[in-house]
């Protein structure tokens, strides 16, 4: 029998308080899986199994984040534990796109909240709970309709944020995720590729198919100001891209964290589509002017969507259908399977996109 490396047989300390708050989570009507525990005995035990292919082998990659079960109705939620001192404007301003009537405006992109608990143990501590999400650009895009579908939901979503007087502050790629809408089996919260037993790889369809919904999560350091003032100012505050032009000027000078959103978000753009795509090249002249480096020159939200709008307006159907090819994935082979896939949606009379003009 191979022995098991205590690597990967023991929590690591992150884990350890969430297994220290399993019978909190439980008694809240959350329940964590099985690695959590406290009478957690790993499923390799006296096998010859390696933990790594086991469902409970697999450790969280987040420090703060956890997924579990609603149990009243079987939902699989994330679970984050924020700091409140450190963020005190999170919690408020998730909810506040989570009342009434905002919460059902389709315009809204931001992470629902379904709970907020207040941790026993410590006054600072709250876990905020929210739907399972993945990363939105995993799988890969497979036709400029569903980049279209992806690019419409986050300017209308950050427009959204705008026309109310919030500004994200951290709107990156690692911030942007999506709903599992496209997938057939549930996949395994620690690892994306694989399903929620483990035991195989996670099946899905692709966005033509299956269009998902796509959010903006973390309002830790997003703020909101009153309708009146028209140009806040902030001292800038670092968010996960360091590369914000203005910052590298002077990172003490105040400055209007709305344009600093829309240069984020143009960046991000450019990360997941424009450095990653062939055929997608029409978004170039759009993302260039919201990275623009003087950041009084870069169009505001609704400029963006206004103009992005004229972008999709002109492209024809056949265009929305074509093929946007990874740079790791642009064999012959998967240009033969996407134009199999695109006869069939012509078909079939599924629409190259599923978002409509506005």
């Amino acid at each position: 029998m191979a022995s098991i490396p205590a690597a990967h047989s023991h929590l690591t300390e992150n884990e350890i308080w969430w297994r220290d708050h399993y019978n909190f989570l439980n008694e809240k009507g959350y329940k964590l899986r099985s690695r959590y525990s406290p009478d957690w005995v790993p499923s390799w035990t006296n096998t010859n199994k390696a933990p790594i292919n086991c469902e409970d082998g697999v450790r969280s990659p987040h420090y703060r984040l956890l997924d579990a079960q609603r149990t009243r109705d079987g939902v699989r939620v994330s679970l984050k534990s924020i700091v409140v001192s450190r963020h005190p404007y999170e919690i408020e301003i998730g909810r506040f796109f989570c009342n009434s009537p905002l919460s059902e405006d389709p315009a809204n992109h931001c992470v629902p909240i379904y709970d907020v608990l207040e941790v026993p143990t410590d006054d600072d501590l709250a876990i905020v709970v929210m739907p399972l999400l993945r990363d939105a650009s995993d799988p890969y895009f497979d036709s400029v309709g569903e980049v279209v579908d992806c690019i419409h939901q986050l300017f209308e979503g950050l427009r959204f944020m705008h026309r109310h007087h919030v500004a994200h502050r951290d709107c990156m790629e690692l911030n942007i995720l999506m709903d599992g809408s496209m997938f057939i089996d549930a996949w395994h919260p620690s690892d994306n590729y694989m399903s929620e037993d483990y035991k195989r790889v996670a099946r899905h369809r692709t966005r033509t198919q299956s269009p998902p919904r796509y959010y903006y999560i973390d309002f830790g350091i997003s703020r909101k100001y009153e309708a009146s003032n028209t140009n806040p100012l902030e001292v800038p505050i670092f968010g996960g891209d360091k590369e914000v032009p203005e910052f590298k000027e002077d990172n003490f000078k105040p400055r209007n964290p709305f344009p600093t959103d829309v240069w984020y978000l143009g960046h991000a753009i450019q990360e997941i589509f424009l450095d990653r795509y062939s055929g997608v090249e029409f978004l170039s002249g759009l993302v260039s002017d919201m990275m623009h480096s003087d950041p009084v020159q870069r169009p505001n939200m609704d400029d963006v969507f206004s103009r992005f709008q004229v972008l999709r307006q002109g492209l024809s159907k056949w265009k929305l259908r074509c093929r946007v090819a990874h740079h790791d994935d642009s064999s012959l082979f998967d240009l033969l399977v996407h134009w199999a896939r695109r006869i069939q949606y012509i078909v079939r009379r599924i629409p190259p996109t599923h978002t409509s003009l506005s």
